[in-house]
């Protein structure tokens, strides 16, 4: 099973960048996608539908903001829209999707950068998240994908020393990550990965991208008790569809 989890910052700017022919290409089972930007009426759907894959897109109310998707060549027993919270369900920060030993989160985490007010919302979301999850994870194997906007660690990030009090590598939100992983969870990158530089987000200011001046923050978050099917993963740093990059799991 292959895996891409992708924070496309625009589908409809993706599309444009060639999105529809680099999943024909490298065709993975199943795409998670965040910050779609748009709702189902603003873009063709037909267009995935096409490569095979059934969608489950859920959008924000706010148009234009947010929201998550899962595309699947192998049809979910169930799918399931948001969290439950109406401030995250709003923003289209969470759908789920249920295959037969496995559940998959497709997950928006919100960023804080923008300053203290979404930076409270980001601590709520993380907080929430943190029970939300857990709920889950005893009682079904999960793999949550997404933007998490947060830096575990400081080979995560490209200057870990000025970055210390921004917004995803603050050390409450670090801590958060170590704490969620303790959980019964792995880094699946991590888990197979253990080299610097390798980074999923970059800034579109100041040839970021260019000098790999990045951030590690898009993550396969896997069940512990499946690390031993993780076959491959991978930062698709070569992809440019968006100011992120796909990540890449493929499980036995």
């Amino acid at each position: 099973m292959k895996i891409i989890s992708y924070n496309i910052n625009g589908i409809r700017a993706a599309i444009k960048k060639g999105l529809v022919n680099w999943l024909q290409s490298y065709s993975p089972d199943i795409v998670c996608l965040q910050e779609l930007k748009a709702n189902v009426d603003q873009f063709d759907v037909s267009v995935f539908e096409k490569l095979g894959y059934s969608c489950f897109w859920y959008s924000a109310k706010k148009k234009g903001y947010s929201g998550v998707a899962v595309l699947s060549k192998i049809k979910p027993k169930n799918v399931v829209f948001g969290c439950g919270v109406n401030a995250f369900d709003d923003e289209g920060r969470i759908i789920r999707a249920d295959f037969n030993n496995l559940s998959v989160f497709s997950c928006y985490f919100p960023s804080g950068s923008s300053g203290e007010i979404r930076q409270a919302f980001k601590m709520d979301f993380l907080e929430f998240f943190y029970t939300f999850i857990k709920k889950y994870h005893l009682q079904k194997n999960i793999l949550v994908c997404g933007d998490y906007n947060i830096c575990h660690k400081p080979i995560d990030i490209h200057d870990p020393i000025r970055n210390k009090y921004s917004s995803g590598f603050l050390i409450e939100e670090r801590e958060w990550m170590s704490a969620f992983l303790k959980l019964g969870f792995v880094d699946t990158f991590r888990e197979k990965n253990s080299s610097p530089n390798k980074y999923s987000w970059w800034s579109y200011r100041a040839n970021a991208r260019l000098n790999n001046k990045g951030w590690r923050i898009d993550y396969h978050i896997l069940s512990d008790n499946l690390k031993q099917k993780i076959k491959n993963v991978d930062i698709l740093s070569d992809v440019h569809h968006s100011d992120h990059c796909p990540v890449f799991l493929e499980l036995n």
